[in-house]
């Protein structure tokens, strides 16, 4: 298949403004041995329209939000974004920005920076946001380097359901450190272990995902109790980030540092990337978080201007002194997630994480009246949990495939990476979740696949 737009008359014309006779003499200096002697193996080109015809009819094989209906969340969520954020991103002026290194010119990009750190502070009960990060994995990877700069201890302890691509990831950034990394293994119930009996005056934080990866929704005021008693700094890390709107903010609940993935805010799957990382802290430690801070001012005619109040990068100041090496701000994707939280407004966004909760109880209903279906974990949740199924995963999921339905994340690939014990074994079992997306009659359908013939 190939679609060449070029007549022999195009080719003849570029030829003889860049002086040459033709092809083959403008690859003379390569060297015989190394030219393709023979045609491309590809059939005779066809015209646009047939192009057009031929993409369409294979990209129709694949599986996207428009056919087939996703129960998969695992860090990467399906949500229904109006059509206003593609529409207000697509202006010349925003889709061609770059970073803004002089404010005095980028003050539509400031503002928009700006307006996103309020939100984040407002969700996150914390004093301060920067200006995004990469993605969740580097933002909690940042926020763990963050806290050794404030705390000297050289001992992190990670709860067991932080999302296993974060943790690779965090390992990956303190490998050369010479930090120890405790894992605080899970209960029954999916959450974690009595967080004190892991920590001690050498432990410089303690990780802690809500919802954790297995859906399941944490302790974190009892948790943040034992990491200040401790001495180190708590850090909440949150992969969905809109159960923000209906759980407790985190830094209300004692977390010194809440980062994450505000993926669901706007942003489509995009095959998982790019995406978008947030960070917010208690003002105290500022000055060690990484990124840029933007602030409001007033110019010398009183009118409201904006400002890099914190630029901390290597650019800006002594390589060995910079708070972060690789972070940076996700311009566009921001500006995406602050279009969509002002379109939903607060109880917008509250009335679609209570949505969102009430279909995933729905679905828990359902699955405990399907025969060959289990809920193991007995831990609340928000709009993810796992489900056991009575074969294997992989036949499950290929059950859902069939009915055109995405049924969520096979465990089995994750087992090794779920810090077990003999007490806590999911067995097949797969990490589903259920979002406004989710219609009555596709969860019915999703049940019924994954059960089998135990239906």
């Amino acid at each position: 298949m190939a679609y060449n737009p070029h007549t022999d008359a195009d080719v003849a014309s570029m030829l003889e403004v860049i002086g040459q006779p033709s092809i083959e003499a403008l690859f003379r200096n390569l060297p015989e041995k190394i030219r393709l002697q023979q045609d491309l193996a590809l059939p005779s080109a066809l015209s646009e329209q047939e192009i057009l015809e031929e993409l369409e009819a294979r990209a129709a094989h694949n599986a996207n939000l428009s056919n087939y209906t996703y129960f998969l969340g695992a860090g990467t969520y399906p949500h229904f974004s109006p059509s206003a954020v593609d529409s207000l991103i697509s202006r010349s002026e925003f889709y061609t920005a770059y970073t803004p290194y002089q404010p005095e010119i980028s003050q539509g990009s400031l503002q928009a920076i700006f307006e996103w750190q309020t939100m984040i502070t407002m969700l996150t009960g914390l004093d301060a946001a920067n200006a995004s990060l990469y993605d969740g994995a580097s933002a909690a990877a940042e926020a763990a380097l963050m806290a050794l700069r404030v705390k000297r201890g050289r001992k992190k302890v990670v709860v067991a359901g932080l999302h296993p691509h974060y943790r690779e990831v965090l390992d990956t950034y303190l490998a050369a450190l010479g930090v120890e990394i405790v894992t605080v293994p899970y209960t029954k119930d999916g959450r974690a272990q009595a967080i004190a009996d892991f920590v001690d005056d050498q432990t410089a934080c303690v990780l802690i995902q809500q919802p954790n990866f297995l859906g399941c929704v944490e302790d974190v005021q009892l948790a943040a109790q034992a990491v200040q008693e401790a001495g180190a700094l708590l850090v909440g890390v949150v992969t969905e980030a809109l159960s923000m709107a209906l759980l407790r903010p985190l830094g209300e609940l004692g977390a010194d540092i809440v980062c994450g993935e505000a993926q669901s805010f706007g942003l489509p799957m995009n095959f998982g990337g790019p995406h978008l990382g947030f960070m917010a802290t208690r003002s105290k430690f500022l000055r060690q978080m990484p990124g840029r801070l933007v602030g409001e001012t007033v110019d010398l005619r009183g009118k409201r201007g904006f400002v890099l109040t914190l630029s901390t990068r290597e650019q800006h100041i002594r390589r060995e002194k910079a708070t972060s090496n690789i972070c940076t701000n996700q311009g566009l994707c921001l500006l995406m997630a602050t279009i969509y939280l002002s379109l939903m407004g607060r109880q917008g966004l509250q009335k679609l994480a209570r949505l969102n909760f009430s279909k995933a109880e729905y679905a828990k209903q359902r699955v405990r009246e399907t025969a060959g279906l289990d809920l193991p974990l007995s831990a609340p949740s928000f709009n993810e949990f796992v489900i056991r199924v009575p074969d294997s995963a992989e036949a499950a999921l290929l059950r859902a495939q069939e009915n055109q339905l995405i049924g969520g994340l096979d465990l089995t690939a994750y087992s090794n990476k779920i810090d077990k014990t003999d007490d806590f074994d999911l067995g097949p079992a797969v990490l589903v979740c259920f979002t406004e997306l989710a219609k009555r009659e596709d969860i019915d359908r999703l049940c019924q696949a994954l059960a089998g013939d135990d239906a």
